[in-house]
């Protein structure tokens, strides 16, 4: 976890029991470098051998502000309409190989932070989804199992958008309705990898205003988390720290079935073993 105001989070760790522990003897931060340099590892070392201060927060928010889990990614990349139904609910048919699209990396903020609606934006939308978090060069993988080898670990991440940017005002690019300012919550927790049994069989869902929107499993992904890193690395180097968003199941605004956000709407987020998010709208 980071902790602490927004650019000046701090570093710290959860054990098994939820109990919190600063990090900062080992790193400053919780970035590629250290993800690439055996971070996980050197902090797992260094919390049995109780060389880390316990801090006094519970870690949810009613403490310190709790930050993205991740700091300064290089690059936030997006697979998109990546379960049937929600490409159905899109109007398109499943797609044949990964779809891919880019979110500004200063769209990252953290898991209870306000969401700020843009201006001009009327169809401002949720998307619960797997974040994966890349913690060793990937680049021109052979097999899903190499991939999976480049995961450091998972978070809960919301790729909100704004549809009429996305699609009406786009130019044939999804980006405009991707990047606008908080539209990336992630958190709060970075899980490693080895902690999390099958990626493949989380149930992910949402709400808003306290009403169920999305109820799914990753299972029903068309393309699994191996595949999407494997299918990447052919076209681009993944470095560490990077996230990728793995896609949003069915029930979200786009559908029809429900209203778009505005400000004062409030969204929860959660993926079993990730933890939760709630944000709520105001204007920009």
């Amino acid at each position: 976890m980071r902790l602490g105001p927004l650019g000046a989070e701090r570093p710290h760790v959860a054990d098994d029991q939820g109990r919190l522990f600063d990090l900062t003897p080992i790193t400053t931060d919780i970035d590629g470098a250290f993800l690439a340099g055996d971070g996980i590892q050197r902090a797992r070392t260094a919390l049995a051998a109780g060389e880390l201060p316990a801090v006094d927060d519970p870690g949810d928010g009613t403490g310190l502000r709790v930050g993205a889990p991740i700091a300064r990614p290089m690059a936030v990349l997006c697979i998109g309409q990546n379960y049937a139904a929600h490409a159905a609910e899109s109007g398109s048919a499943p797609p044949e190989v990964p779809i891919l699209f880019f979110k500004h990396p200063n769209t990252i903020v953290g898991p209870h932070d306000e969401v700020l609606v843009p201006r001009g934006a009327e169809r401002v939308d949720w998307e619960v989804e797997l974040g994966v978090v890349i913690g060793r060069r990937a680049r021109y993988l052979d097999s899903v199992e190499q991939a999976l080898d480049c995961v450091a670990g998972y978070v809960v991440s919301n790729d909100v958008s704004e549809r009429a940017f996305q699609i009406e005002q786009s130019g044939g690019q999804w980006s405009k309705g991707k990047c606008c300012e908080t539209f990336n919550p992630v958190g709060p927790w970075l899980v490693p990898a080895d902690e999390v049994a099958d990626p493949q069989a989380l149930r992910l869902r949402s709400w808003v205003n306290g009403e169920l929107r999305q109820d799914s499993s990753t299972a029903d992904m068309i393309f699994g988390v191996g595949e999407i890193i494997r299918h990447l690395s052919q076209y681009m180097t993944l470095e560490p720290g990077d996230v990728v968003n793995t896609g949003t199941p069915e029930g979200v605004a786009l559908s029809g079935r429900f209203p778009y956000l505005a400000a004062g709407d409030v969204v929860e987020l959660e993926i079993d073993g990730l933890g939760r998010q709630r944000q709520q709208l105001r204007p920009a």
